[in-house]
């Protein structure tokens, strides 16, 4: 709820007046200010205090270059007041009244909207303000959904292409491990045929010992009656030692 509209009557106690006039006073001269900034206008502003004080802003070289500039334009348009039709000033000037009127309704309607200045609308205003509000709120949330729609649209779009992409990698990898496959098997049979000719070779190559049989080995045994005699040259003391392969 806004404040309500300031009811526009000279201020009776006089603290409060000047009060008044000191806040005014500062943020008009604050407003010219951003408005000759914000805008880059030459603006020129006189107050006078009940008092006679003067206070002034001028946002160009000098208030009296404004001043002088401001006569400059005033006198060329009295010139040109005086040069037209009385009815053409007229029909100017109701149409500027109209306009004028028509800017103070928007202005009203726009504060109506924001919550402001409220106090002076009956029950029939208040209720055309609500469905104002309440078809705003709609079209509103109207264009969000479509706007979130259309997001979601996009969005499952990637999600195609993305899994479009995924698929043809995955069938490029599978192609490779299926060609890879294809290659081990090729050479598999290569691979056998080397492992047996190695094993052929190494077989073939190797001769196993036969310790049974002495003649292979350069051993011929003593007979039983060598033995008998190696065994008597022992006890008669003799020293003669025939091994038995000198027999």
């Amino acid at each position: 709820m806004g404040r309500g509209r300031v009811e526009l009557k000279r201020i009776e106690n006089k603290i409060n007046r000047q009060v008044t006039f000191a806040k005014r006073k500062n943020g008009l001269l604050k407003k010219a200010y951003e408005l000759s900034v914000l805008c880059e206008a030459e603006v020129g502003l006189i107050i006078f205090s009940s008092r006679g004080k003067v206070h002034e802003f001028c946002s160009g070289s000098s208030m009296a270059a404004t001043i002088e500039k401001y006569q400059r334009c005033s006198y060329d348009v009295l010139e040109m007041g005086a040069t037209q039709d009385p009815k053409k000033i007229q029909n100017c000037y109701r149409e500027y009244l109209e306009l004028k009127t028509r800017v103070e309704s928007l202005q009203r309607s726009q504060s109506n909207l924001l919550g402001e200045d409220l106090a002076e609308l009956n029950m029939e205003d208040l209720d055309q303000l609500e469905d104002k509000l309440d078809k705003s709120l709609r079209q509103i949330r109207s264009s969000k959904s479509n706007f979130m729609l259309g997001q979601l649209d996009e969005l499952r779009k990637e999600e195609d292409m993305l899994l479009e992409t995924h698929n043809a990698l995955k069938r490029k990898i599978e192609e490779i491990d299926a060609e890879l496959q294809l290659s081990w098997n090729a050479n598999a049979g290569d691979r056998n045929m080397i492992y047996n000719n190695q094993a052929a070779q190494l077989q073939y190559n190797f001769e196993p010992l036969n310790y049974n049989d002495a003649s292979q080995m350069g051993f011929n045994p003593m007979s039983t009656e060598q033995q008998n005699n190696l065994a008597s040259s022992a006890q008669t003391g003799t020293n003669r030692f025939i091994p038995g392969w000198m027999l």
